[in-house]
């Protein structure tokens, strides 16, 4: 298992995704997005994982201007503009190889414990 958490300091559901694998001695390598963003490589493979970069944008970010931007982008421009805004990402997102989460999600890790 490579479990990789990106996440922010002051999220409360970055911090039960650290808990949840910590208590149970799994280890992980956290990602503080506010000190290093994802690499394009890295968000790629996260979209992918997820079902599309849609599902990673955080609806209740602070910055909704930027949000209200992206909406109104051609399609085309959207994806690059969340990349180059990693603030407006839903947290955490976990890896695990190439399966990827968004959000506190503890059942699916479950199931990544038992295979």
């Amino acid at each position: 298992m490579n479990i990789q958490i990106f996440g922010k300091a002051k999220s409360f559901d970055t911090k039960k995704a650290q808990m949840f694998f910590k208590e149970r001695n799994i280890r992980f390598q956290y990602i503080n997005l506010c000190k290093k963003e994802m690499s394009k490589g890295e968000f790629e493979n996260v979209s992918r994982a997820v079902g599309g970069w849609e599902k990673l944008i955080d609806e209740k970010a602070k910055d909704q201007d930027t949000l209200s931007l992206i909406r109104y982008l051609v399609p085309e421009s959207k994806e690059e503009k969340l990349l180059e805004n990693q603030q407006l990402l839903k947290v955490p997102i976990v890896c695990n190889g190439n399966r990827a989460t968004v959000g506190y999600q503890p059942e699916i890790w479950k199931k990544w414990i038992s295979e």
